[in-house]
């Protein structure tokens, strides 16, 4: 069972240090020289618990340098996939060390977030965008078990009722009781919930849809908007789970930022927009009902995407240590659309 402190940060725990920069650097340095490029000027980091990212300048724009730590290592090698079954989706890497969890992206142009910012019609966007990324999600589908082979988590309805068990037990990350944590009142709320719960997850399997590659953290900011259409970034809390699951925190985003209550028919209509790419096999009451139960359930898939994240001796870790109990405890929330 991982807690938050019980995955190694053996590859990047020392990031800090001038031999892990100059490791860094060098292997960056050779990539871009691959692609005929260079390295002009001093790299802009951003450092998170989960990730290192440097803006790297070069000689033809910037390119992006990222370092997961080991609970999302997997990152890089999920991206190497998914450039090569769906390359009009994702940038392609100009380098990539699955091992390291390093990769190296060329600039993607403007973010969705950025386009939206100047004036364009929020929902109008999201109907093209989620169309996009379910083609995505169907193209991988097929390939989910190749995913599973290089680390990507396994959230498929089958595996949650467990995975919640285990989170429930994992009194390190949840801090039952703390200001921080989960009240101990939820927790045991939660543990009675068990059952209900796994009945949930086997009506969601019973539904046949297959998994599928699971971004879930998909909004405005992890949507390139260019010219050569829309590219979907940033899959360290990826999972292969039920892919309707997406929705839960692409509709709260689209929500919150276009100041919509939660049965807004706007909602309603991007909900539908996305479930179009699987009319040709299911009904869209049979939709619907999938899409509500997918949405509740990825919750606890959230919950487990956090505790990946926060898996280091990072010390800002705990500046987000209340989102593992936090999601865990939204699977109790009403769910409305």
């Amino acid at each position: 069972m991982a807690s938050l402190r019980s995955v190694t940060t053996t590859p990047n725990a020392d990031r800090s240090s001038q031999e892990w920069r100059d490791a860094a650097l060098t292997w960056v340095s050779d990539a871009l020289a691959r692609h005929g490029h260079r390295i002009t000027g001093p790299v802009q980091p951003r450092l998170r618990p989960w990730s290192l990212v440097w803006r790297v300048p070069t000689d033809v724009g910037d390119a992006w340098f990222k370092a997961n730590n080991p609970g999302t290592r997997y990152e890089a090698g999920l991206l190497a996939i998914l450039s090569r079954l769906t390359p009009d989706a994702v940038l392609r890497p100009l380098a990539v060390d699955p091992e390291r969890g390093w990769t190296l992206l060329p600039e993607g142009g403007p973010s969705l977030r950025d386009v939206l910012a100047g004036g364009d019609d929020r929902v109008a966007r999201w109907e093209r965008v989620l169309p996009a990324y379910a083609e995505l999600q169907r193209t991988v589908a097929p390939q989910a078990g190749v995913l599973l082979d290089v680390g990507v988590p396994d959230h498929r309805p089958e595996r949650l009722p467990r995975l919640l068990d285990e989170l429930l037990d994992d009194r390190e990350s949840l801090r039952p009781g703390e200001p921080d944590g989960m009240s101990v009142e939820l927790h045991e709320r939660l543990r009675a919930y068990r059952v209900e719960f796994a009945a949930l997850c086997r009506r969601l399997d019973e539904m046949g849809i297959p998994a599928t590659v699971q971004h879930d953290d998909l909004h405005d900011g992890n949507v390139f908007a260019g010219t050569c259409g829309y590219r979907f970034f940033d899959w360290g809390d990826a999972s292969v789970a039920h892919p309707f699951g997406t929705l839960l925190v692409t509709l709260r985003s689209v929500a919150h930022a276009a100041e919509l209550v939660d049965d807004d028919p706007a909602l309603s209509r991007l909900r539908d927009a996305y479930l179009e790419a699987w009319t040709d096999r299911y009904d869209r009451a049979t939709l619907r009902e999938t899409a509500h139960l997918a949405k509740r359930v990825t919750t606890v898939s959230r919950a487990l995407s956090w505790r990946r994240a926060l898996a280091t001796d990072d010390p800002a870790r705990d500046g987000y240590a209340e989102a593992v109990p936090g999601w865990l405890g939204e699977l109790l929330a009403p769910t409305l659309v």
